[in-house]
């Protein structure tokens, strides 16, 4: 049983404690000019339904110019947009219209890498002696010729972090893609040129930025080898050196300079949740950190439980913020992820196809009734499972192509993407859109849709949900069940990861009793209309929010 977790909530709290964040991946979000691909201002046009959502503030991954070998991760310019994309007008107006309906924006940075088209790169491999040079990292070959270190980049654990260039005799870093250089912030320029990018977009109004792998803007400038027992790692998962928390903390006064709270969540991953809580600082480096041991649990009641208490544990002492993510532009969405797993422990096809979507919706009330920030990825709220794409149409380097499917809008034939005369969406549309796109399921009570924009609401209308205190409670085998807040107001949540009915009614944590009779059901996962005493049963894969009578309490 975890501790009793502080709520923690200030007078006035900030905005991005109390905000559900909503993540863009602008090229699958909409197509507004009709060339196949989203754009800025597709996401305009939808901003209304959003707001009805009900979500409070936007993460848009990158539209810079970009040669997209990594779909934009691989800057060419950080202060433009990429005419893909639209203009700077087109995303003032955005951005413009976004605050004007009460939603926040924040936008992708990427400081660890530019792209080897990019200006400042272009000069420094012109020459070992160009003003660019140190802008980056090179190293001369060992004797034998070979990269400076056993580092191995993402996405191919074959291939070095490095390659040799060949006109100026020297290898460069790359963590990631060649096409994608390591910046060097041990040159004091990079840094100055960094915060430039940043203040660029804080003057046209941002509220803050994801920061894209930042725990690796600092490195050993000893370069030393990566250890045996890490090999098959990237570089990248294991980099964490002390100087990056020097670089967030200049980069945190930068953005307090600014007024209206602006703020950034790093992603940062590595390996463990107590790794990725030091970059919180002490309230002094991100206001937010990715926790990816979360995002990769499975759906199965003990390790939901375990990383609810390891959150807490490294966390708490901090007074750091967790945020909580099921699915993102990186991962495989949740639903096929939960269903590949369960194909694997044995389950057979015809019940993973009964359970996957009732696994999807029980997922939806964990998200948002966790103590912390969620974050939902464009399409979960429609229970979107990944798109399968056949080997002619797979584009990333990093085989990520079938959680970034385009998002259906409608029961057409494109679904609001383009079709006929050689254009169409620039990857296959996912599973089902006849029944899984926007329209229909504004239309179904009954739909994911329905069940997300009940959520948010019940969670912005419930301090409790919002800002309680979190105790884990005891409950049957392959139920997690959590108490939020205390007192007036508290709620259980219940949440069944088995496909077999239970029966959950009990006495509590702490021996305080909880509801197994006379709660009130708020809101339940398979039962749009669920209301009254709850009775304490539990279908499959089902949860449910209760509000706990105070004599109960």
């Amino acid at each position: 049983m975890a501790p009793d977790v502080d709520a923690g909530a200030a007078d006035p709290v900030p905005w991005w404690q109390e905000a559900v964040f909503y993540q863009i991946y602008p090229r699958s979000f909409a197509d507004a000019s009709g060339d196949g691909v989203g754009d800025l201002e597709g996401i305009r046009t939808h901003l209304d339904d959003l707001v009805w959502l009900g979500v409070d503030a936007l993460w848009l991954s990158p539209f810079f110019p970009s040669p997209m070998a990594d779909f934009g991760y691989d800057v060419a310019d950080y202060c433009d947009v990429d005419p893909l994309f639209g203009s700077l007008a087109t995303f003032d107006a955005l951005v413009a219209e976004a605050h004007a309906r009460g939603l926040r924006v924040i936008i992708d940075w990427v400081p660890n890498h530019t792209s080897i088209e990019h200006p400042w790169f272009l000069d420094a491999a012109s020459s070992p002696t160009a003003e660019h040079r140190s802008w980056y990292v090179w190293r001369d070959p060992t004797p034998d010729g070979r990269p400076p270190n056993n580092w191995v980049a993402a996405f191919d654990l074959s291939a070095p972090a490095w390659t040799f260039h060949e006109p100026t005799g020297q290898w460069y870093l790359h963590l990631f893609e060649e096409a994608q250089p390591d910046l060097n912030w041990d040159e004091p320029a990079v840094e100055a040129a960094m915060h430039a990018t940043l203040r660029f977009w804080l003057d046209r109004g941002v509220d803050g930025f994801r920061a894209d792998v930042v725990h690796a803007i600092g490195k050993d400038p000893a370069l030393p080898d990566d250890p045996p027992e890490h090999a098959g790692i990237p570089h990248c998962a294991l980099n964490d050196v002390p100087v990056t928390h020097e670089r967030l903390r200049a980069i945190r006064r930068l953005l307090e300079e600014y007024p209206g709270e602006r703020m950034m969540v790093g992603e940062v991953y590595l390996l463990t949740t107590e790794a990725i809580s030091t970059y919180y600082g002490d309230g002094d480096e991100a206001h937010l950190a990715f926790n990816f041991p979360a995002l990769l649990a499975p759906w199965r009641a003990d390790r939901w439980r375990a990383c609810i208490e390891e959150t807490a544990r490294c966390l708490d002492p901090r007074g750091a913020w967790p945020t909580w993510v099921l699915s993102n532009h990186d991962n495989p969405r949740h639903r096929t992820r939960y269903d590949r797993s369960a194909a694997r422990a044995g389950e057979d096809p015809a019940t993973t196809a009964r359970r996957s979507e009732a696994r999807a919706r029980a997922a939806a009330v964990l998200l948002c009734t966790l103590r912390g920030t969620p974050f939902l990825y464009q399409g979960e709220e429609l229970g979107l499972a990944d798109a399968e794409v056949p080997a002619d149409r797979v584009v990333d380097p990093g085989g990520r192509d079938g959680c970034r499917a385009p998002l259906p809008w409608d029961a057409g034939e494109g679904h609001g993407w383009p079709t006929g005369d050689g254009v169409g969406p620039w990857l296959p549309l996912p599973p089902e859109c006849g029944t899984r796109n926007r329209a229909a399921q504004r239309d179904d009570p009954a739909s994911v849709l329905h069940l997300y924009r009940r959520l948010l609401g019940l969670r912005h209308a419930t301090p409790a949900l919002t800002h309680g205190a979190l105790t884990l409670l005891e409950a049957p085998e392959g139920v997690l069940a959590y108490r939020r807040g205390d007192g007036p107001g508290a709620c259980a949540v219940w949440i069944n990861m088995t496909g077999d009915p239970v029966e959950v009614a009990g006495p509590g944590a702490g021996g305080v009793a909880v509801p197994g009779a006379g709660g009130t059901v708020l809101l339940a996962s398979d039962d749009p209309d669920a209301g009254g005493p709850f009775t304490g049963r539990l279908g499959p894969d089902a949860a449910v929010v209760v509000q706990i009578q105070t004599s109960l309490q």
